[in-house]
């Protein structure tokens, strides 16, 4: 909205000065110029209730986490005893979405879930938010005019993202945009943020089992051979996950980086001003690969610690300049991945997620 004000503007408006207080720190929707930041160097359970403690009052109604639960082969993934008080003072629900790549685990909610119990998520109600169906979501940003996430996103009031900090390889860095973004899109959202062409597919594979051509919501698929019209499909994925021998792919790298970059900050920013939304980033087990790729890529460096804040940009601003400054680095991410996550920060400042200037409090 292009009517929001700021508390200084309010107060001219209004001549009350006491009035102006009374409200919160974000006057119409407009956040204050430096959010607070909170940190703790204690990567520990303790470690995130402090920093929580700080937003808390921010966190209201049902509480979903939304948290990465790791692939089968990886352990980078944040453990679970480090979310497991928190998740039972807020009596929260854990929240996740289904792949868009060929997974063993993570393409059903059945299996989804079991992978989240195999690996200690056992504590709290699973909820695999797109497992009934999707939810399109009315945007206006210059990559898309509808984001897609799972329809169970309506069941909550607040979502905290309780982000694993780490690298990527095609965004340079994985933090609070991404599992705002591409951890809330549904199959559909994934497709739209990753790819710019058709699905990939493989005649030679295709055993004419019939089952994407009565899966494809716009009967973009033939076969005898094994064929997608690219002007009837709408990119969904359903053929992806439909497929019993992975006749199509994702066409990974069809997108550039930068564009990339740009689709995960409108899907982010979609999503948290939709619902209510706090963040919590845990810089640990830092390496260079996503907790989605099926190894464990050891650590590049010392743990960093935990932060919070109620503004997305400025908490991943904040854990982007400790983790180059534990690591001597200008661009830790650009040294190590050769890609730079820069853009995602500046991008989504451009687009009014937040704040790239905060103010860092230890606790």
């Amino acid at each position: 909205m292009d009517n929001k004000i700021t508390r200084r503007e309010f107060i001219a408006a209004t001549g009350s000065f006491a009035l102006a207080l009374s409200y919160p720190e974000i006057i119409f929707g407009r956040k204050k110029e430096r959010p607070d930041v909170f940190f703790s160097k204690s990567s520990s359970p303790e470690g995130v209730l402090k920093v929580f403690d700080r937003i808390k009052e921010h966190v209201t109604g049902k509480v979903a986490i939304k948290v990465h639960f790791g692939e089968e082969g990886n352990k980078n993934y944040i453990e679970p005893h480090m979310l497991k008080p928190l998740t039972e003072e807020l009596d929260a629900t854990l929240i996740e979405t289904n792949v868009l790549y060929v997974s063993k685990w993570r393409n059903k909610k059945e299996s989804h879930i079991q992978l989240a119990k195999n690996h200690g998520f056992d504590f709290a109600p699973i909820d695999i938010i797109d497992s009934d169906g999707d939810k399109e979501i009315p945007v206006n940003g210059k990559h898309y005019k509808k984001i897609i996430t799972g329809s169970h996103i309506d069941n909550y009031d607040t979502i905290v993202f309780f982000t694993h900090f780490k690298g990527h390889g095609m965004s340079g860095f994985g933090g609070a945009i991404k599992n705002a973004s591409m951890g809330m899109g549904s199959v559909a959202g994934k497709m739209a943020m990753h790819a710019s062409e058709i699905p990939k597919y493989d005649p030679s594979k295709c055993v004419q089992c019939g089952a994407c051509v009565n899966n494809c919501p716009g009967g973009a698929i033939t076969i005898e051979p094994l064929k997608i019209d690219p002007g009837k499909c709408i990119g969904c994925g359903s053929c992806l996950t439909i497929c019993p021998v992975g006749a199509f792919d994702v066409p990974w790298g069809s997108t550039k980086g930068s564009v990339f970059m740009e689709r995960l900050c409108e899907y982010a920013k979609g999503i948290c001003d939709a619902k209510n939304a706090v963040f919590i980033n845990v810089a640990a087990n830092i390496s260079k690969d996503c907790d989605c790729a099926g190894w464990a890529g050891k650590p590049f460096m010392e743990d960093v610690g935990v932060l919070a804040s109620t503004d997305i940009v400025a908490v991943e601003k904040a854990s982007l300049d400790m983790v180059n400054k534990a690591y001597g680095s200008e661009d830790t991410f650009l040294k190590v991945n050769s890609v730079s996550g820069n853009h995602q920060i500046d991008y989504a400042s451009k687009i009014k997620m937040g704040n790239i200037n905060y103010n860092l409090k230890i606790v």
